[in-house]
């Protein structure tokens, strides 16, 4: 079958490579670098399946591109399927697939990672002591130890994340539609919205981005959070408003941000822009924080992540080859999400 890879760097072919030959797939892909929408769908001509990934866009007007030109199968080499119009690709008989779970310790260990990062302010002290600036002031932290860290969402990474800040010795709080005896077996206890936001001294995001979720932090729920609160987000960067955080860090409700994604990062991240003026002027005022540690959405990205995001997408598009079902195929229904994460009714 022939695949056109799309948003492809030099690392997505070496790992789907190596993942074709190692499986003993005989899949013909071809690799572009550019990503896919409907003005560069022509590129997939001749393909059978479109390989994308977070940033790419397959709204009704790629699916009937792709459709026109014979595209069959939608492979997602990622867990998240918020850019792909379901109800289109029902419509044009297309099926959609993904890799539900590559490595939940990747991203759960670079939340903690930035949790750790904005509160000892390494990246603050690394950038002082290279340029011989020793002093300690402004880089005072506190013990994690005895903090309350609220997780919402407590799906495979959301429980990394509970094991880990256990291990801190932190009470874990959470909130999820679905409540895990997993979480309470590592000592979690589950609460509401409104008494997560206003107890929590860390709140983390590991929830996926849907109808119910979509600015689920907003200008209310920043109002409600403990005042300098650290706020955590590698999920999906529009769970968050990002002018309502940018409010919080200004007013002090926040005191500390990490984001490994931003709701409009699809015109940032993954690209090279270092010899340009970046035209979003909302992404240009969160860097002028020195409380705010960004990254460019690279929480997925270990080698053990990539090696099995690489070999579930191949057997994705064998199963589908074979069989006509993907290994991991999304149903219509899947965006509509599995509950709600508002608050619930007193």
């Amino acid at each position: 079958m022939k695949v056109a890879v799309f948003s492809a760097k030099d690392y997505d072919c070496d790992f789907l490579t190596a993942a074709n030959a190692s499986d003993g797939s005989r899949q013909e892909l071809s690799f572009f670098e550019t990503r896919l929408d409907h003005t560069t769908a022509a590129l997939a001509k001749g393909a059978q399946a479109v390989c994308p990934f977070v940033n790419d866009s397959l709204q009704r007007h790629s699916l009937e591109a792709l459709s026109h030109l014979g595209t069959r199968l939608v492979a997602l080499r990622c867990a998240g399927f918020n850019n792909v119009d379901l109800v289109a690709a029902a419509d044009l008989g297309i099926a959609v697939c993904r890799v539900p779970a590559y490595s939940p310790s990747a991203v759960a260990e670079h939340a903690v990672a930035l949790i750790l990062a904005l509160n000892r302010k390494t990246h603050r002290a690394f950038a002082r002591v290279r340029e011989g600036n020793f002093a300690l002031e402004g880089l005072l932290g506190f013990d994690l130890q005895g903090r309350t860290v609220g997780l919402i969402g407590t799906g495979r990474i959301g429980l990394v994340v509970a094991r880990i800040m256990n291990g801190f010795g932190c009470k874990v709080i959470g909130l999820d539609p679905i409540e895990r005896n997993e979480f309470r077996w590592l000592g979690g206890q589950y609460t509401d919205f409104a008494e997560l936001l206003s107890d929590a001294d860390i709140i983390s995001l590991h929830c996926p981005l849907n109808p119910q979720t979509h600015h689920l932090i907003n200008a209310a729920a920043v109002d409600r959070m403990k005042p300098g609160a650290m706020l955590i987000n590698t999920s999906r960067g529009a769970v968050i408003d990002t002018k309502a955080v940018i409010y919080g860090l200004k007013c002090g409700k926040i005191g500390y941000l990490g984001l490994d994604v931003y709701e409009e990062e699809g015109d940032l991240f993954f690209e090279d822009l270092s010899s340009q003026v970046i035209q979003d002027d909302v992404f240009a005022r969160l860097l002028t924080f020195p409380n705010a540690l960004i990254t460019g959405h690279q929480g997925f990205f270990t080698q053990e992540a990539m090696q099995a995001i690489a070999e579930t997408t191949i057997g994705n598009i064998n199963a589908f080859e074979t069989v006509g079902m993907p290994l991991y195929p999304i149903c219509l229904h899947a965006n509509q999400g599995s509950g709600s994460y508002a608050p619930r009714p007193s």
